[in-house]
Formats: C-alpha cells, structure tokens, sequence
C-alpha cells in the first residue's frame, strides 16, 4: 500500500512502498518512470552539489532533517525540508528531493524490524562523504557486512 510522502513543483512523487523486504522502501517517480533510488545515487549527487555549495553547509542542513527524524513520516518536517532546500537557489528542487529522499530513508531505517543503529547509519554515511570527503561508493560501501558493534563505534567516534 503506497504512502505519499511529496509531491514536488514538477510534479515527481516521492512516496512509501512494499519493496523486497517491507512496506518502508521508498520510491521516486519522475517522468513516469518510479525506481527506488540507490544511496549511490544521491549520495554522488550531493558530492557534486558540494562542490558549489560546501560540504559543510549541506552536512549542517542534513543534520537539522536528521534531529527531527522519528519513527512516524511528519509532514511538518517535509515543510521545512523545502524551506531549507529553497535557500539552494537554481537548485533548490534537486536538494529539496535530495534532502527528502534523505529524511524518507531515515524514517524506514527507524522503522527497519530488527535494525539497532537505525537512522544512524544514514548519518555515518553521510558524515563520511561529505566531513570526511570519502568518495561516494566508499562512503556507501563502508558499513556493508560490518557488525553493528562496529558501527556503532564508529558512529560514537563522530559524536553520534
């Protein structure tokens, strides 16, 4: 049973799913085309937009997404998300979809049965690519097969 989640200015819908695993897979439909994007995917996006815009300033927007992040999908939150993404300029409705893809992902780690690190794992991942300027599929590829322990440490190292 699909969930809406945005629909954006041009009209692409970004919305909740059954996937492979649950009913928290989040899909993208632009164009007429819905696919679940890859991590690889928007987090190549955003290292290129860091180049215009400071890996800093959009670590520090995704972590304001990321302290309002619960288990429940909180329209409030998407509000803000576009007000936030609005201050991208001409790019305001790429890192709008950005930053809500972000926000959607960390709402189905919330939610992921049997998931200890939860949205957490997001923000490694995101601390990585853009604090620690890791390329995109190190950044996506580091917590792969490790032990939750071990990610856990790694998050606590980072302060979070």
């Amino acid at each position: 049973m699909n969930r809406p989640i945005k629909t954006f200015s041009d009209g692409s819908l970004l919305e909740f799913d059954r996937g492979s695993f649950d009913d928290w897979c989040v899909f993208l439909t632009e164009n007429g085309k819905r696919r679940a994007p890859k991590d690889i995917e928007y987090f190549t996006a955003l290292k290129n937009l860091a180049q215009k815009f400071g890996r800093e300033r959009i670590y520090a927007d995704f972590v304001r997404v990321f302290v309002q992040t619960t288990t429940n999908l909180d329209l409030a939150v998407v509000d803000k998300i576009a007000s936030l993404a609005a201050s991208y300029e001409s790019h305001s409705l790429v890192m709008e979809k950005l930053f809500a893809l972000l926000y959607a992902g960390m709402v189905a780690e919330e939610n992921k049965v049997g998931a200890i690190l939860k949205k957490r794992v997001k923000r490694l991942g995101m601390h990585q690519l853009l604090i620690e300027n890791q390329s995109p599929s190190g950044a996506v590829t580091f917590s792969v097969g490790k032990d939750w322990r071990e990610l856990d440490h790694e998050c606590r190292e980072r302060g979070f």
